[in-house]
Parts: C-alpha cells; structure tokens; sequence
C-alpha cells in the first residue's frame, strides 16, 4: 500500500505556481489577486479560508479577505460580490460556504462573474465542464485529478465507482474521468444511498472514489485487493480524549481498507489539501485568462 499524500502532491504543485508567480513579479508584472469573502462565525468555514489565505501568501498569491456578521443582509452581499466583479485586479472569488438561512447560496453562486468564479460553482463552468469546454472545475475534483496525477494513476479502461452524488464532487469527478481526456477514459459508476447491492459495486472498482459525507462507511469487505481509494471525506468525529473534542475521520475504514488497497488517501493529509491548492491553480488560471483576453 502506497499512500496518496497530499501534502507531498499539493507542496510539488505549489512550488510549480510559486515559480511561475516569481517569474511574473521578475518581470515587473502585477500577481493574482483572490479575494475571499467569509460571513459568520461558523468555526470551520474561518479555518478554510484562513488556510486559503496562509497557502496564497505562501506562493506570491495576494488575498483580500472581506468578513461581515451573519447579519448582513442578502442585498449586501450580493453588493460586495458586484464590486469585486468590477474590479479590475481581482482576479478570483470565492465566497465561503455555508452562508446564513436568510441568504440563497444560489443567488451567490449566479452573480459570481463566470471568469472569477475559481471555486467552480456557476452554471457556466459547471456546463462548460460537462461540454469539455475551457472553464474552472471545482476545487476538490480537480484537486483529486492533480493527486491522481502527481501519483502516475491513469483511469483510462479502468473501472471506476464514485460514492456520492453531490454537484460538488460526485457528480463532477464522475464527469471528468469518463470524459475522452489523458487523465478519464473511465467506466464510471455513480452511486449513492438508493443504489442497490453497493457493496458488490465498490467491489468492482479499480479506482473507488468516497465522497458520501458518513465516517467509515466504505468498509474493508467493499473494497477489492489492489484497488486505488480515494477518500474526499472530512467528517468531525467526537473523541472527548482528543485536544479538539473531536478527530477527523474520512468516509473510509482506513486502518483496515489500507491493507487491501494499493494506494489510499488519508484523512487528514490527503484530498482536503489538493483542494486548496487546487483552488491556487484555479487563481492562477483565472489572471492568465484575463490577461490574454
């Protein structure tokens, strides 16, 4: 068994970003901007995006952090992302999830201008994605993409069975790698709570992609030898011994899957960190697309 490490993939990638930004400021070029907007005081959205912003100083990236109280009304917001689309030398935008009841994610999501939406989520560059056009893929599909990648892991004829359907992750990976691309070619099967006999059909997988949100639900007996695990799940387990109060587990039985599989992701150290670089990339992208134009 062979880990698929996050953070050797996701430090590589950086360091790859890291020169190409040094190369823009060495020729007296300004660097991309990503401005992160975060409402509330929900404790795990504030270490995301602290994590976003401590990876984008890390490679030259400037971050514009913009925090307002749950209070804010949904006018406002949308006011803010308007005049970040108007900005000139804002490059990306994201505006962390979940947001307060009173305020429609989808009414976010669709006034994010298309060319600055680095997280993935606009209709656009959801149906530009599908019609294998130029756009921005969300972070945690292509972040699973680029670990594959780093890894040498080709799809191509292979099997593979992705657990969970959300338009976040399931339903997007599930996309890319059937997809007549270098990194797809696949036989994709996506699963999710109602799909019948899900244990014969994880068995089946050369590549098992679990992105179901439930701890340890992909089980040893579900997984067959050899095959390749990648495990998007982040679930807060309760551990009164723990200095949190809580572990992070992932959708995998890892301990026990590990010894079956010929590589795994871990939870944490794993897809979570090639989600953010991937969202650097994405960042990246977004300038060089706008300076091209």
């Amino acid at each position: 068994m062979e880990l698929l490490d996050g953070k050797i993939a996701s430090a590589a990638l950086k360091q790859s970003l890291k020169q190409k930004i040094d190369n823009l400021i060495q020729s007296g070029k300004r660097v991309p901007h990503l401005a992160a907007v975060l409402i509330g005081d929900d404790p795990a959205s504030h270490t995301y995006v602290n994590s976003k912003v401590k990876n984008c100083k890390e490679i030259g990236i400037q971050s514009t952090l913009i925090t307002h109280g749950s209070s804010i009304t949904e006018g406002e917001l949308l006011s803010i992302v308007k005049d970040l689309n108007n900005r000139e030398n804002v490059d990306g935008i994201l505006v962390q999830v979940p947001l307060p009841s009173h305020i429609s994610e989808n009414k976010v999501t669709l006034a994010i201008d298309p060319e600055k939406d680095v997280d993935g989520f606009h209709p656009v560059n959801v149906g530009n994605m599908v019609l294998g056009l130029p756009g921005f893929v969300s972070a945690t599909p292509l972040g699973i993409l680029l670990l594959l990648q780093h890894y040498n892991i080709s799809a191509g004829g292979k099997r593979v069975v992705v657990v969970g359907r959300s338009h976040t992750v399931g339903t997007p990976i599930s996309i890319l790698l059937s997809r007549n691309t270098s990194f797809g070619n696949a036989t994709v099967t996506l699963c999710h709570s109602r799909t019948r006999d899900l244990p014969a059909i994880c068995r089946e997988a050369d590549i098992l992609v679990a992105a179901i949100g439930r701890p340890l639900f992909i089980t040893s007996d579900m997984v067959k030898d050899g095959a390749v695990i990648v495990d998007v799940g982040i679930n807060r387990v309760e551990d009164p011994g723990a200095k949190r109060g809580f572990r992070l587990k992932g959708d995998v039985d890892f301990e026990n899957v590990k010894e079956k599989c010929s590589y795994i992701s871990p939870v944490p150290g794993g897809v979570g960190l090639m989600t953010i670089a991937a969202l650097l990339q994405n960042t990246y992208d977004a300038y060089i697309r706008r300076a091209n134009r």
